[in-house]
């Protein structure tokens, strides 16, 4: 009895910190994608366009399946400095309106506002930049202090090549919850961006929404048919390879360690049937004596092996998916959200996982039950009642 509560407890532990380590791994995942979608667009479209272009890229870019909104933008690569520090930055110029259309960027200003975008430099002052927060705290620069971009691209002057340097004034800062968006990102308006990186009045890319994001691969393909040659056509898992890799073989190896646990349990289980049958040798016995075949006595180990089973994988299921939504419903681990940008610990439990945690737990529970179960079924009725 103690042993059979002991294969069940296991079973049950095992079960459950699988299914809680999912669905907090799950969580993780979850609001890492949130936040750099909210970031960017569904799909980024690159390549160089110019002003009298713009009109039949458009016509081009309307043509691709599921497509929701699609906005303009000028990206570059450059220098920015405040006072004695400087560190690479990528500025995007953007359209405020059309941005917001396919992402949520505009959700995640902290401070400053976004209308110095809007508007576009006036008469005899810096345009407007706003800077990631991680970017503006490495630099030092806040809302209303002059900060100089320098573009790796030079000018010609009467000194020789000069790098193209040029003054804008900080308008906000922008917190995603993404680091590699806040330590490097910073947002100016279209026209600025495109007088500085060019082609002046052109732009260089274009993000899209989709209605519906799992097609994103599908509509980039399809895209790239379209655009043709010269244009990089890029998903959000696309820019972000790296990551979502990362995650997926954390993920899977993560649940490896932890089948591990449930394996051991198995172990209980096979030394519990085992030990039965030399409790209940005698039994088995009389019962072969009486008429009982083989595949009976099996049958007999199988059913035992099936309830200890079922019951620690019910339990399992019960406690873990309890414990998962006790997590995310009440902040039992607090984080600081100046460092995670969340407060608690997300948590997604996903019918998929689940499904397949108690397939998998009660395969490996079943496959513990076959050595005992032929074990049994082998024992001789006239050696079992006279050594029983």
């Amino acid at each position: 009895m103690v042993t059979t509560i002991i294969g069940v407890a296991g079973v049950a532990l095992g079960v459950a910190a699988l299914i809680v380590t999912l669905s907090i791994m799950n969580g993780f995942q979850s609001d890492i994608r949130k936040k750099i979608i909210d970031a960017q667009a569904h799909i980024s479209v690159y390549g160089q366009v110019r002003a009298d272009e713009l009109s039949a890229f458009k016509t081009r870019l309307e043509r691709s399946p599921h497509l929701a909104a699609y906005s303009f933008f000028v990206i570059g690569q450059g220098i920015l400095t405040f006072d004695d520090r400087s560190t690479g930055v990528v500025v995007k110029g953007l359209d405020p309106d059309g941005e917001f259309k396919i992402n949520n960027l505009k959700n995640a200003l902290v401070e400053g506002s976004w209308e110095a975008l809007k508007s576009g430099p006036a008469s005899g002052r810096p345009p407007a930049i706003l800077l990631g927060e991680e970017l503006a705290k490495g630099l030092g620069a806040w809302v209303g202090d002059d900060v100089i971009l320098v573009s790796p691209k030079s000018v010609s002057a009467a000194m020789g090549i000069m790098p193209r340097m040029k003054k804008f004034k900080v308008a906000g800062l922008i917190r995603t919850g993404y680091f590699e968006f806040d330590n490097t990102m910073a947002y100016c308006g279209l026209q600025a961006a495109s007088g500085f990186f060019g082609p002046a009045g052109g732009v260089n890319g274009a993000g899209l929404r989709l209605d519906d994001i799992n097609r994103a691969r599908e509509s980039a393909g399809a895209l790239r048919k379209e655009l043709g040659f010269g244009y990089s056509v890029k998903t959000y898992a696309d820019m972000n390879r790296t990551l979502f890799a990362a995650l997926k073989l954390e993920k899977f190896v993560m649940s490896l360690v932890l089948a591990l646990i449930i394996l051991v349990a198995t172990f209980n289980i096979a030394s519990n049937l085992l030990m039965m049958s030399v409790e209940k040798l005698r039994d088995i016995g009389v019962l072969r004596a009486i008429g009982a075949g083989p595949g009976f006595v099996r049958r007999i180990f199988f059913w035992e092996g099936n309830l200890i089973a079922l019951s620690g994988i019910a339990l399992g299921a019960a406690l873990g998916v309890g414990v998962s939504v006790f997590i995310a419903v009440y902040p039992v681990v607090e984080l600081p959200s100046d460092i995670y940008y969340i407060s608690r610990v997300p948590v997604e439990i996903r019918l998929r996982d689940l499904l397949g945690t108690v397939a998998v737990s009660y395969l490996l529970c079943m496959v513990s039950t076959i050595y005992p179960a032929l074990r049994a079924s082998k024992i001789s009725p006239v050696d079992a009642i006279r050594y029983g």
